[in-house]
């Protein structure tokens, strides 16, 4: 990461002082005036600015929709005649003149892997390759009417930084992609543990209450519609409570009088933001944990309080409880892992990607005086 902030982030130094080199607007300060460095001032706000600007859409990775967004902003960095992005197969998007010979310099520097420069008439082109991971994606072409030492040095430059913010872009995909599959272990740690005694339970109901077991059936079926879908990373809090009061239902069904439960929830949080799944593995791990240790019996609590800014949750069972450095392991342990603490590492971590090491799960417990989980939500999104 630090490599690619520096490659990022180092070409812009250049940029300034060819930024500055070429304002039109530049001149001695005259004897007696103020403010000499008023210039170079200029020259750096309008490459910053300029840079601020297209970086967003590099930021989404190399495609058309991104060159669009981004192309104008870096013809202003550069001053040149016009400037296009392509792939190494098609042109993206240009600003200003751009000659149809564009994909033909693409692909010799492509192939060559390194700035080329192409004179003609009435504007030359200096070409450079965008690179991601050190594979040449596309390039980025300068039109100009004088192709000058200078000029190549700065579209060079502007090629490593914009190959720079696609490095970023490709780290935020790979980012995404791994919370995308640590969700898919999540749904895969659920369904394994509890597919089976649902089904189970539900058998034991046709025979002896089939009305009971058409309505567990239905529990099931809304459950797994929310826990299986293709989701986002967010959702409602008042879906998440949905689908635990779904999860709750089924597992009374399957223990009886043995499992008590009970839910207080204040009202106005239930349009709070939360991320997918973060509560029904905490309330599978009370059950799990609290039905050991008080004769086959026990109580869930799930309790939802506004506080302000943010929304506080706690999951608490009356359980056997366990020895602190214990429940530190579980929040430490490898979230793809089964064994104890279903799921518990897993929302523990994505607490911490999404909103901060601040929003971790703080586990108090003891042995032999049951275990609470609690978590916060701040109320505004995080995307």
């Amino acid at each position: 990461m630090l490599t690619t902030a520096w490659v990022a982030l180092s070409p812009l130094a250049f940029l300034l002082g060819y930024v500055a080199a070429r304002a039109p607007w530049r001149r001695p300060a005259r004897s007696g005036e103020r403010g000499g460095g008023g210039d170079a001032t200029s020259a750096t706000y309008t490459t910053l600015h300029a840079a601020a600007l297209a970086a967003p859409a590099l930021r989404a990775g190399l495609d058309r929709d991104s060159a669009r967004g981004a192309v104008h902003h870096l013809r202003a960095l550069l001053g040149t005649r016009g400037v296009a992005i392509t792939s190494a197969e098609a042109a993206l998007a240009w600003d200003g003149p751009c000659t149809d010979d564009v994909l033909v310099y693409a692909r010799a520097t492509v192939a060559a892997g390194s700035a080329q420069v192409f004179p003609g008439e009435p504007h030359g082109a200096v070409v450079v390759p965008l690179t991601v991971d050190g594979a040449v994606v596309g390039t980025l072409a300068a039109y100009h009417d004088a192709v000058s030492a200078a000029l190549v040095r700065a579209v060079v430059e502007l090629g490593r930084w914009v190959s720079g913010q696609l490095e970023l872009a490709e780290l935020d995909a790979l980012r995404r992609r791994a919370l995308e599959a640590e969700m898919r272990a999540l749904r895969a740690q659920i369904s394994p543990h509890f597919v089976y005694n649902a089904l189970t339970t539900i058998a034991s109901f046709v025979r002896t209450n089939p009305k009971r077991a058409r309505e567990l059936l239905l529990d099931f079926a809304d459950f797994s519609r929310y826990a299986l879908r293709r989701a986002h990373d967010f959702t409602t809090l008042a879906d998440e409570l949905t689908c635990v009061d779904r999860y709750l239902l089924l597992e009374r069904a399957r223990f009886g009088d043995k499992l008590r439960f009970s839910m207080q929830v204040a009202p106005e949080v239930l349009p709070v933001p939360v991320p997918f799944l973060c509560l029904q593995p905490l309330v599978e791990n009370a059950i799990k944990h609290g039905m050991r240790g008080r004769g086959g019996g026990g109580e869930v609590r799930v309790v939802v309080r506004d506080a302000g800014p943010e929304a506080h949750i706690s999951v608490e069972d009356d359980g056997a409880g366990m020895d602190p450095e214990c429940a530190r392991r579980m929040l430490d342990d490898d979230p793809s892992r089964e064994g104890s603490g279903i799921g518990l590492a897993n929302v523990d971590l994505r607490m911490r990607q999404i909103y901060g090491d601040a929003y971790g799960l703080v586990v108090e417990t003891a042995l032999g005086e049951g275990t609470k989980v609690r978590l916060r939500v701040p109320k505004r999104r995080f995307s």
